[in-house]
This record gives structure tokens, sequence and C-alpha cells, in this order.
């Protein structure tokens, strides 16, 4: 047994009772179509887009999540995300060294990382590709055809003090 199927009207067109005029009749109803949304698979009912700034924001906290992972993004960045940080309400900027290009069902990601002295920096390397092609993959189901990581600096034990000591000293 189908039960019968009633058209939803447009925006700005009246509401009708959702039944089919007679034939002849154009008082303003919605006719059915045989495509109905009711037959069709939710997923074809409508475009998701899928911004990069959303990639680019996953992409950054999966990588950051890897250990031996010091900061992404070059110096000036890192430098500015710091005082973002320190400013009451200021959150850190996650997108900081992630680029992204995201097609239709597609992304390519690109990294800047500085890591931690002394960290194998190829084993850190596959564990953030593994890690943002997991994420990105599993949060917006498009497909990562490559991450391609830059290693821009080595951050080291002693950098941290010298920059506090500065801090004090102005």
């Amino acid at each position: 047994m189908t039960t019968p199927k009633t058209a939803t009207p447009a925006i700005n067109e009246p509401r009708t009772g959702g039944t089919k005029p007679a034939a002849g009749s154009t008082s303003g109803t919605t006719t059915l179509k045989d495509s109905s949304g009711a037959d069709s698979q939710p997923a074809t009912r409508g475009k998701t887009s899928i911004a990069d700034g959303v990639v680019e924001k996953i992409a950054g906290m999966a990588a950051r999540e890897v250990s031996g992972v010091h900061a992404l993004g070059g110096g000036l960045a890192r430098t500015l995300g710091a005082v973002r940080e320190r400013v009451p309400g200021g959150r850190p900027n996650v997108t900081s060294g992630v680029k992204v290009e995201v097609g239709e069902r597609q992304t390519a990601i690109d990294l800047d990382i500085v890591v931690e002295y002394g960290v194998p920096i190829t084993d850190v390397a596959a564990d953030i590709r593994e890690n943002v092609i997991a994420a990105v993959e599993r949060m917006t189901g498009l497909e990562v055809v490559e991450v391609n990581i830059a290693v821009i600096d080595v951050h080291l034990p002693f950098d941290e003090e010298d920059n506090d000591d500065e801090a004090r000293v102005q």
C-alpha cells in the first residue's frame, strides 16, 4: 500500500492542502514530479560545501596533536599568535602554518612546522600525515590527496629560556 504524496509549496506560495489541481486548473498549487525529494536519498537533496578555513582548522589541530611538533607557521606568525593568546579573550590561531586547496571531493594540505630538537623528523612527518589525513577525511568526507610538510625550524631546549629572560628584562 502506498501513501499519497503531498507537494511542499515553494516559498511565497500559498498552501492548498497538498492536493493536485483538477485538470486544466492552475490555482497556485505545487504539482508533484516523478523525481520528488521523498523518493531520492538525503545525500542527493542538496549540496554541501566545506570552506577552506574549516579544513585548515581541522588540519592544524590534528598536526598540533602529534608528539614532536613544537609549533606551526613561521616566526612572525608564531609571534603574533603568542601575543594574541596573551590578550584577554584571545584565542590561539590554529590555522597558522596551514594552507589548503579544497575541491568538490578532494583536498590538498600544506603545513609549515617547527619540530622539537632531538625527535626523528621523518617519523614526526609520517605521524602528522597519518593524523591529519584521518581527521580531515573523518570530519569532512573529503579525500586528502596529499599532505606536504615543510620543516621550517627546530626548537632548541634553551630557546624558550632565552625568550623568557628577554621578556622579564624588558
